[in-house]
């Protein structure tokens, strides 16, 4: 039979666990802040130019089903049982592989909004904390930096087309709002090999080439739609929007990684294809609306990834699909974990 401590002896005993507890708890807390603290690496500017803050991007790199990273359409992941289990994202866009190219040098930070106004100019290395305003046509921006609050990190204007932006770096401050990092109101625009984040929204258009970029970490604002891709309406007769080998990651519960929405007009002759989605409160918003039955939309070989929620998005991968719209068609799309079909 146990003798029972005597009041000083219980006391000495009770104080002497509260301590192990706290150091206990204090080991945990330091491990944890060294946990959240790896950031991305950020390209390096010349040493004269002011620093910029890094965010860590969601997820970590792995391999993804070959059928799912494969460079075509036609070879696709069995349905008869599941893939190889993934684990992160595969060969998709990323940091490493997306923004200012490794050695790039940045000119000199400006703070003056930049007005493009000479059709075909070049804008080559700038690092701008301001918006840049394309007025003229086939403009190409690369190997830059455009960091600010606002409306739109870059924009096209209605009336011009042909603005290439390629190997660059839009994003938020992280303080204030950037509700766009490109936004077309023009015509024809290609977006690749890009980083986006900390934006409401990455890119808006309604046509174009969106390919090999890294979407990621959107920042909410009070009323904001978080869309990391999205397009309004359909592109103009005779022409199309083409999504391609991206990784779109809406960390947030709403709205989307990619939208097709019918705000303006029935949404028409879009490709969907090989990209990484997840996250918002659908990975895809796949073009069904009020204004009429979608048609032409092609959503191929993509993989949906159960990382920021267990359902790829909020309340599931896929909404608004046409099944019966003329020239749709749902091919090849599977869960990043097990290779198995995504069904709309």
């Amino acid at each position: 039979m146990r003798t029972p401590l005597s009041r000083p002896a219980l006391l000495r005993t009770t104080l002497a666990v509260a301590v192990v507890a706290v150091l206990l708890l204090a080991a945990w807390a330091l491990a944890e802040r060294d946990n959240n603290t790896t950031d991305a690496a950020v390209q390096s500017p010349p040493t004269s130019q002011r620093p910029v803050p890094s965010i860590k991007p969601s997820g970590t790199p792995g391999s993804l089903p070959s059928a799912a990273v494969s460079s075509t359409t036609t070879a696709l992941p069995s349905s008869s049982g599941p893939a190889a289990v993934a684990r992160g994202r595969g060969s998709f866009p990323s940091a490493d592989t997306t923004g200012i190219p490794a050695g790039a040098r940045l000119k000199a930070v400006t703070s003056a909004p930049l007005r493009v106004s000479k059709a075909g100019a070049v804008i080559d290395g700038a690092d701008i904390r301001a918006d840049i305003s394309v007025e003229a046509d086939n403009v190409t921006i690369k190997n830059s930096r455009v960091m600010n609050a606002g409306e739109w990190g870059i924009i096209q204007r209605p009336g011009v087309k042909g603005l290439t932006v390629q190997d660059s770096e839009i994003r938020g401050n992280g303080t204030d709002r950037l509700q766009h990092a490109i936004f077309n109101l023009g015509g024809q625009i290609t977006i690749i090999r890009n980083d986006m984040s900390v934006v409401s929204d990455a890119i808006s258009t309604s046509v174009g080439l969106v390919e090999d970029n890294f979407l990621h970490d959107p920042i909410y604002f009070d009323g904001d739609h978080t869309d990391m891709i999205q397009a309004n309406s359909g592109p103009p007769p005779g022409q199309q929007l083409v999504i391609r080998h991206n990784t779109v990651i809406n960390t947030l519960e709403q709205t989307a990684a990619v939208a097709l929405f019918q705000d303006f007009g029935v949404q028409h002759d879009a490709v969907i294809e090989r990209n990484l989605l997840a996250g918002g409160g659908y990975a895809l918003y796949a073009g069904a609306g009020k204004k009429g039955t979608s048609y032409n939309i092609k959503v191929i070989s993509n993989v949906f990834s159960r990382e920021v929620h267990a359902t790829g998005g909020r309340f599931g991968p896929v909404a608004y699909w046409d099944h019966k719209g003329s020239g749709n068609v749902w091919r090849g799309n599977v869960w990043a974990d097990t290779g198995r079909p995504v069904t709309p």
